[in-house]
């Protein structure tokens, strides 16, 4: 059966602004940017952990009828597409600061919770992004 999740996708309205978010704010690292032809397969990963991708996928064909891709762009703009994210991390503080420093901007500051240290934040297209530092 399974042995791993190798890839997550979440939808995203512009790849290069994407790109510029995800790896120039956030510190991922481009694992794959190949143009299929009908679509661009373009993933990043944290660096050092290329066996975990996410697919920065914009939505259209031929996944999606492009009415269908039409209505969860529309979806995406609202920030209604239910795509998420969670990272660790070793210091969730510290980190907060280094991407406030960067210009992200933040939905929640870094809070104790029960399992640790997190906080929140949402990429350009509305996906909803958390980061921890588990206890």
């Amino acid at each position: 059966m399974f042995n791993a999740i190798t890839h997550s996708q979440i939808y995203v309205l512009d790849q290069d602004e994407a790109l510029d978010f995800y790896v120039g704010k956030l510190g991922l690292e481009v694992n794959a940017d190949v143009d299929l032809g009908f679509m661009r397969w373009l993933t990043v990963n944290v660096p050092g952990h290329p066996d975990r991708q996410i697919l920065l996928e914009k939505p259209g064909p031929p996944a999606l009828s492009e009415e269908t891709a039409q209505q969860v762009r529309e979806l995406v703009t609202k920030g209604a597409t239910g795509g998420s994210l969670i990272f660790s991390t070793d210091d969730c503080r510290k980190t907060y600061e280094t991407l406030l420093g960067r210009g992200v901007e933040f939905t929640e500051e870094p809070t104790e919770r029960p399992y640790g240290i997190d906080c929140g934040l949402r990429d350009p297209f509305g996906n909803n992004i958390r980061f921890t530092q588990p206890v």
